[in-house]
């Protein structure tokens, strides 16, 4: 008969899990609420805050664009924003509102956005 101890110990890691599972939000739910405004429901690039931008968003269906950036690239420009790869100030650091898991996820996200992945010529499939 197990004693109360590991039951406990048991039942600590199973809520831990349950709560780790909950934290994490699905990639679109997160492009959803933060990505839209500016590249667009679609991914686009044409959210409504375009209208007072000074550079356009990244289209993120542009397979030929897309494909020019390493998952690593469009990992770094999430987490540390545009100017850390000399692009846009206006691409805000997410590291903090992001786990580097759903960083992870974002650009997989992107990956099934664009259809594309890195090196890939425009309009092959990706893997």
């Amino acid at each position: 008969m197990p004693s109360n101890g590991l039951i406990c110990a048991a039942l600590v890691f199973g809520v831990g899990l349950a709560f780790s599972a909950i934290g994490k939000e699905p990639a679109a739910d997160n492009y959803r609420t933060y990505c839209t405004q500016c590249h667009g429901k679609d991914g686009n690039g044409k959210g409504i805050n375009i209208r007072d931008m000074s550079v356009q968003p990244r289209d993120h269906t542009d397979a030929k664009a897309m494909s020019g950036r390493s998952d690593d690239t469009i990992f770094k420009t999430i987490k540390e924003g545009g100017q850390s790869i000399d692009k846009s100030v206006l691409m805000p650091p997410w590291g903090d509102t992001f786990s580097d898991e759903e960083i992870h996820d974002l650009v997989a996200y992107l990956r099934q956005l664009c259809k594309c992945s890195y090196g890939a010529s425009p309009g092959a499939p990706a893997p």
